[in-house]
């Protein structure tokens, strides 16, 4: 691939692994990610299959004791932030460093959103996988935040500088989950819904995550008077009790590697029944 093939860095890397290096020394209620585990974990005890060489991307490393529930297998860890006594491998979703067919179960959650190439990391993660084995993936979705991004757009009025990245929507996502041509794919959409009192509230939750403003370019200094801006256009925006509903949209992806044992799809067209002879009303006789 020439390198004008490459896609473009949309996404500042190091600034991202700061972004979720910080987040590890924060005290605050992680709330998103172990609501991610738990949707994960709930995914997986549907499958009743063993699995016996996993590898965990990202914060999901934190949780992947919980997520397995019980499941003996090996363990790799991929995230750049976590504890230096744990078994970890740095590498980022579009530059896995691990050979073909090296895992049956792969959990990318929570950072999906911010890759550079995700087309691509999506292909290297069926890559890795061995054949039937299981890929479970999160990222947020288009319409996360948007309480904050209309708050910031209003305070800022002609600078318009950006805080947040944008995000694609559930058919996109279904579309790239067919594109990296995983067996079986799925991708469905959770909306969590929270009432803020505070816009402060808000930025303290996104920087507990790690999930905030990692693209490329400057910052724009916005002026010593910027919160009192969004102060004043919280006002606006509040209800009676004075609170902004925002909302996470949450996006869960599953595919399987491709095997030769896998259930197919039944050739259009071979059915004995049609289906409008079925649906279509009977005649009162």
């Amino acid at each position: 691939m020439q390198a004008s093939d490459q896609p473009p860095e949309i996404f500042d890397r190091r600034r991202r692994q700061a972004l979720r290096a910080r987040a590890t020394q924060r005290t605050g209620d992680a709330f998103l990610w172990t609501y991610i585990a738990r949707e994960i974990e709930e995914r997986l005890a549907l499958v009743s299959r063993q699995f016996f060489d996993a590898l965990f991307i990202g914060p999901m490393a934190y949780h992947a004791t919980k997520i397995l529930g019980g499941r003996d297998c090996a363990v790799t860890l991929s995230s750049p932030e976590t504890a230096a006594d744990t078994l970890i491998v740095v590498a980022q979703e579009d530059r896995l460093p691990f050979a073909p067919h090296s895992f049956d179960l792969v959990i990318a959650a929570g950072t999906l959103d911010s890759v550079n190439d995700l087309p691509g990391a999506l292909v290297q993660i069926r890559h890795i996988l061995k054949p039937d084995g299981l890929f479970l993936g999160h990222m947020f979705g288009a319409g996360s935040l948007a309480s904050l991004k209309k708050l910031m757009l209003a305070a800022e009025g002609s600078v318009n500088a950006p805080h947040i990245h944008p995000q694609i929507d559930l058919r996109s996502a279904a579309d790239l989950m067919a594109r990296a041509r995983f067996a079986l794919p799925v991708a469905d959409l959770d909306i969590m819904p929270i009432s803020y009192g505070r816009w402060k509230t808000i930025i303290d939750d996104v920087r507990d995550a790690g999930i905030g403003n990692a693209l490329c370019g400057p910052r724009h200094y916005l002026g010593r008077d910027f919160p009192a801006k969004l102060d004043r256009e919280w006002t606006y925006l509040a209800d009676k009790a004075g609170r902004v509903e925002e909302q996470f949209v949450h996006l869960f992806l599953s595919g399987w590697s491709p095997s030769e044992n896998q259930p197919k799809p039944a050739q259009r067209g071979s059915a004995d029944v049609s289906l409008a002879s079925v649906l279509r009303p009977k005649a009162n006789i």
